[in-house]
């Protein structure tokens, strides 16, 4: 087992998002180039939190529930042409599971969240119809609280905060964002952020730019609770893993617990276009 990380010395200004005036920077960095532990040659078994002082810090494999141990392991793609050279988790209906958990409860109890993932989609395989997620905390029963990103089985991206009041598959308490359309194998900026507040709150959905493509609302309930967030799966699993899983790649996912204001999005979308995106 071996661990794909810079020298230390190199130091974390070459892939670090700016803080912000207030220093509120993100809870979550996973980044493809830095944290991951590979075994049986590019199998990835854990991708490590960038941000070390956050509790909610490895993401790693996870066996139960799966008929082949191994199986939910994605694969490291390194070197990728399309993101400039940087490496990618390439996931075919597997996942990366955070057992902390209650890290990431506070994200749909009022403070609000912005995500970000830097992505592609390929054809997705078949499962619950149009809920093929590449990330979720949702709880694993009773009615799901908690939020998640999607694509739907044409690959179109949508995302949705769900408050466990009711089950709804979709309702006022399960909205669905639905955006664009996503090109297999085009890497994308893709982004989601809540609203902070106690009422009804605006979720919105970004791809590539800081303009919505979509938004709707959603009462917040103070006492949901959230469970394990998964990476490449809408929640931790186990009674059927990979079900609702999205086939694509990652190459970073970021989460903020606030939602950032426009100048922010604007700047942690610009930096990661110029990162990660070759200019046409």
């Amino acid at each position: 087992m071996k661990a794909i990380s810079l020298c230390a010395a190199l130091g974390l200004a070459l892939f670090a998002l700016p803080l912000f005036a207030d220093d509120r920077g993100p809870i979550l960095d996973l980044d493809a180039d830095h944290g991951v532990t590979l075994e049986d040659g590019a199998r990835v078994a854990a991708w490590r939190n960038q941000i070390a002082d956050f509790a909610g810090r490895d993401f790693v494999k996870r066996d139960a529930g799966r008929k082949e141990p191994g199986s939910g392991r994605p694969t490291l793609r390194e070197k990728v042409a399309e993101l400039n050279g940087h490496s990618a988790l390439v996931f075919l209906q597997q996942e990366l599971v955070c057992l902390h958990e209650d890290a990431f409860d506070p994200l749909t109890q009022g403070g609000g969240c912005t995500w970000v993932a830097v992505m592609a989609v390929h054809a997705q395989r078949e499962g619950l119809k149009d809920v093929n997620s590449f990330f979720g905390n949702l709880r694993n029963s009773d009615n799901f609280e908690g939020v998640w990103g999607c694509v739907s089985d044409d690959n179109t991206v949508w995302w949705g905060a769900r408050n466990g009041i009711t089950f709804g598959r979709f309702d006022v308490n399960n909205p669905q964002v639905s955006g664009p359309r996503l090109e297999r194998g085009r890497f994308y900026v893709v982004a989601g952020r809540m609203a902070a507040g106690t009422g009804k709150v605006k979720l919105e959905l970004f791809v590539d730019n800081p303009v919505a493509v979509a938004s709707a609302e959603v009462p917040v309930n103070p006492k949901a609770n959230p469970s394990l967030l998964a990476i490449g799966q809408e929640r931790d699993a186990t009674n059927h893993p990979g079900v609702e899983s999205f086939d694509g790649e990652m190459a970073r996912f970021l989460i903020y617990a606030r939602p950032l204001d426009d100048a922010e999005l604007g700047k942690v979308l610009a930096d990661l276009r110029e990162r990660y995106l070759p200019k046409k």
